[in-house]
């Protein structure tokens, strides 16, 4: 299975390294990071460059796409090259896939019109444009379009997809690979357990 992972500008690390790394660990499975042309793609903290080894052109027929989101999402849904790499990508894939604000990206490309997709909390009401039905779930699987919440459920994410993709048991060796047994300290990683007034000062650090 050939994984790509699209980059763009000020893209969110973990939206595309979460899924990488799981993915990369599936036996058969191979990523490939992609951009419009080969090389660094800073992400949204300008600190941090992941390295495109192809283009568009060099990879069209992906099984998997993995899009992830990020503040340069809004920025992206006006460059027809990424949209159209995964409108045409989307025609063979096996599984067309997003990780936050990345879905908006499957819905600008025509790709969740009927279809149930998550998103990031902050820009869940956002795919009612594309003509999708906004659901705040962790995944959700439409067919053989998945697309994922905020950040770190792309992790969740890909495990879902391994899973359905190979099998439970790959998955599970995978997980516990990379140990991810996640125990966070704090009950905030939702709006709905979040303190109140830490929304808004969650939002100031993401824009």
């Amino acid at each position: 299975m050939h994984v790509a992972i699209p980059l763009y500008p000020r893209f969110t690390a973990l939206d595309a390294v979460g899924p990488y790394t799981v993915l990369a660990f599936a036996p058969g499975w191979r990523v490939t990071f992609v951009a419009a042309e080969p090389g660094p793609v800073t992400d949204d903290r300008g600190a941090l460059s992941l390295a495109a080894t192809a283009s568009y052109d060099d990879v069209p027929n992906p099984d998997v796409i993995v899009v992830p989101g990020g503040p340069g999402t809004f920025d992206a849904l006006a460059d027809e090259a990424l949209l159209g790499w995964i409108r045409r990508a989307h025609e063979r894939t096996s599984w067309t896939t997003s990780v936050c604000s990345g879905s908006l990206l499957l819905g600008a490309a025509g790709l969740l019109d009927g279809l149930r997709a998550t998103t990031h909390w902050a820009a869940l009401e956002l795919l009612r444009q594309y003509g999708a039905e906004p659901v705040s779930e962790r995944t959700v699987v439409q067919g053989k379009v998945v697309t994922a919440a905020g950040v770190s459920a792309g992790i969740d994410m890909a495990l879902t997809l391994l899973a359905r993709a190979r099998d439970e048991e790959t998955a599970q060796a995978v997980q516990l690979a990379i140990e991810y047994d996640p125990r966070p300290p704090f009950d905030a990683g939702s709006p709905r357990t979040a303190p109140a007034g830490l929304t808004d000062r969650a939002l100031q650090l993401i824009v």
